[in-house]
């Protein structure tokens, strides 16, 4: 799809359509209090990531701190991917935008994050309540995602 040709949430990867829904379905600023309540849903880092936090990766184009990792169970296209963020309470809509990543696209397999446009975080109608280098950051964590992933894949 061309930046012309936006996606529909249909025709969103499965991940994404459901949480663009909603997002659509809602005024500006009834987008940025969901946006809010996605942040207070970001799983907590497991243990062996919060006693360890030089094992998660910066996202500098974030414009507030925030750090990841990825694992994947089994091996190639077919494994499953998993995600882990760390973003201060402070940094409400960055961990909001975490938080729809980890949604959207733990669990799935390594083919489909990868098979992600990488369009995608411009889908979800936020541009008109956060400003572009906010969305630039989520777009930052998604190539991070993807390159964790392909990697630890072998791909």
């Amino acid at each position: 799809m061309s930046a012309a040709d936006p996606m529909t949430p249909a025709a969103l990867p499965e991940g994404f359509a459901g949480i663009a829904e909603d997002f659509l379905a809602l005024g500006g600023r009834d987008r940025l209090q969901l946006l809010l309540e996605f942040s207070q849903g970001l799983p907590e880092l497991p243990e062996r990531y919060a006693e360890h936090p030089e094992l998660l990766e910066p996202v500098p184009e974030c414009q507030s701190p925030i750090f990841l990792v990825t694992e994947v169970e089994g091996q190639g296209r077919e494994a499953t991917a998993r995600l882990f963020f760390s973003a201060p309470p402070e940094a409400p809509t960055t961990r909001g935008f975490a938080s729809i990543l980890a949604e959207a696209l733990d669990g799935r397999s390594v083919g489909e994050v990868l098979e992600t446009p990488d369009t995608v975080t411009g889908e979800l109608g936020l541009a008109e309540v956060v400003s572009p280098l906010r969305l630039n950051g989520m777009s930052g964590m998604l190539a991070r995602i993807k390159r964790q992933l392909a990697e630890k894949a072998g791909l």
